[in-house]
């Protein structure tokens, strides 16, 4: 097993939950998705940053909401039956990530995913992602959770 930008690797594997936001395929590595779950009410909190849609009731939990799309600056669309929440974790926090749809499981052989070009970008926003996949002719942007629930301290 080796470690790929915090993503367990098995046999040169990796497999994400790849999902969409506006016209782009995005994932997450499964080893930190929990569940996902069909849009529920989202209790708005104030003063929270703009990315933070709200909080959700999970099991007597309450769980922080990201609205994704605002949090890589991408523009608004109204949600649909297929918008989804999924449930991150990551070292024993759990944030929910608002999704436009939740496309499938895949798994990427660890050659098709390039982490250079996604680290070297120059745009701030490029440190949420930590590879970019190619898989059957898409694109499945990677992402980097710790960046996204902000983990290491930045905004």
């Amino acid at each position: 097993m080796a470690n790929i930008e915090g993503q367990v690797v098995s046999d040169g594997e990796v497999q994400v939950v790849a999902f969409k936001l506006r016209n782009e395929e995005y994932g997450f590595s499964i080893l930190n998705v929990q569940e996902i779950k069909g849009l529920t009410d989202i209790t708005r909190v104030p003063f929270a940053p703009e990315f933070i849609k709200g909080v959700i009731n999970l099991r007597g939990s309450v769980l922080p909401v990201i609205d994704l799309k605002r949090r890589l600056g991408l523009e608004d669309t109204p949600y649909t039956a297929n918008t989804r929440i999924v449930i991150v974790q990551l070292d024993e926090v759990s944030v929910g990530m608002l999704v436009d749809a939740v496309t499938e499981v895949r798994t990427i052989n660890a050659d098709d995913i390039d982490s250079t070009r996604a680290v070297t970008g120059t745009d701030a926003n490029s440190r949420f992602i930590s590879g970019i996949g190619k898989v059957d002719g898409r694109l499945i942007i990677q992402l980097n959770i710790s960046e996204i629930i902000g983990l290491t301290g930045e905004e």
